[in-house]
């Protein structure tokens, strides 16, 4: 197995934090330049695979080892039927690919503890398709001295080469992140608050709705600035960078919004996720003058209108940016799997806390290394 520098075809799977579904991406890139995007697919979990995940989150979740091995296969299965579906609309045999990332879903992830439990076993990965496979990136991160997350600095580095700095990339997925990319390469990451997911539990619980679709109610509301004064003030917002935090970090909080109404709940949760992201901005040693959203909350018009009243720069989403939304965190794990490969560092001091820049991931070789 050849691994020195060059460039590598590489898949990327992706199983989002409200288990919507797992994405895969193939891209061309050396883990310092990205050279091409290829197809993507996109495969929703059925009801009862979503059901079967959510009930091995949290702490309670790791308790029963057989249910968590039994939903570990199922998990496993559909990101191994993902593949497939890639290699076909690619046209490719998995002779044609050099390396898989694959990060599981992450059931549980306590950095305090230096813990981080995903489901999914890149071992059958490895066995189906004879490629090799990295895996365990949060995990080589915490035993690196780090947070465990975010990891894709290394990836917005390379997908905003070309554009002015200084900028910041905002994930906002079921919890938000920043990246911030300054005019001389600086990198500077850290998770920030809730993302879409305070909201997605207001409508489930008021509406036994899954969301609020295209922020509707959260327009329809009004902003209780005293609440949100409230949810600004919890401790995780305080802290300084680097940090990480759990999917369970705010649900403390929704005790606080209970006597609101739906649509001014949903107002107030919507401006929380935008005000923890312009604080966290504010932490920033230089101001950027690009903000490219990604993630479900790019496509929350009120999420957008509220991050538009209140940061300063310009704002675009990642589609308008130019980039495929949907694949890009895909691409992002199929990234750093190449980096991985090469051994060349994914995490930072100045991203998830390391003491030196330290190459992450496990990576898992065929009997046979090609």
């Amino acid at each position: 197995m050849d691994r020195t520098l060059h460039p590598l075809q590489a898949i990327g799977l992706r199983s989002d934090t409200a288990a919507t579904g797992v994405e895969a991406a193939l891209i061309k890139t050396d883990g310092i330049d990205l050279f091409e995007t290829g197809p993507f697919v996109s495969r929703p979990y059925s009801a009862e695979l979503k059901a079967e995940i959510q009930s091995v989150l949290g702490e309670k979740g790791q308790l029963d080892v057989l249910h968590l091995q039994e939903v570990d296969a199922h998990v496993t299965q559909h990101h191994i039927e993902a593949v497939e579906a890639l290699l076909a609309l690619a046209d490719k045999n998995p002779m044609n690919i050099d390396v898989i990332g694959f990060p599981g879903h992450t059931v549980l992830h306590r950095p305090s503890q230096k813990l981080s439990r995903q489901i999914g076993n890149a071992e059958t990965m490895l066995h189906r398709f004879g490629i090799p496979v990295v895996t365990r990136f949060s995990g080589g991160d915490l035993a690196a001295g780090g947070q465990g997350s975010p990891l894709f600095p290394s990836f917005y580095e390379a997908m905003t080469h070309d554009m002015e700095k200084p900028l910041a990339v905002l994930t906002i997925g079921g919890l938000s992140s920043l990246t911030a990319v300054g005019v001389n390469g600086e990198l500077i990451a850290f998770d920030v608050g809730p993302g879409n997911i305070l909201i997605d539990t207001w409508m489930q619980e008021r509406m036994g709705a899954e969301m609020d679709f295209d922020g509707l109610w959260a327009a329809k509301g009004t902003v209780d600035e005293r609440l949100l004064k409230k949810l600004m003030a919890h401790p995780f917002l305080a802290k300084k960078p680097p940090k990480s935090m759990d999917r369970d970090e705010f649900n403390n909080l929704m005790a606080d919004v209970e006597g609101s109404t739906i649509a001014d709940g949903a107002a107030t949760l919507t401006a929380f996720t935008a005000e923890a992201l312009r604080a966290a901005a504010e932490q920033l040693p230089f101001s950027p003058e690009l903000f490219i959203v990604t993630g479900g909350g790019a496509q929350n018009p009120s999420i957008m209108k509220n991050l538009k009243q209140r940061l300063t720069g310009r704002l675009l989403t990642a589609q308008e940016a130019g980039w495929n939304a949907e694949a890009l965190e895909a691409q992002g794990f199929a990234f750093l799997a190449a980096r991985s490969y090469f051994e060349l560092p994914i995490s930072f001091p100045s991203t998830t806390g390391v003491p030196e820049s330290a190459p992450g991931g496990t990576l898992l070789l065929p009997d046979t290394a090609r």
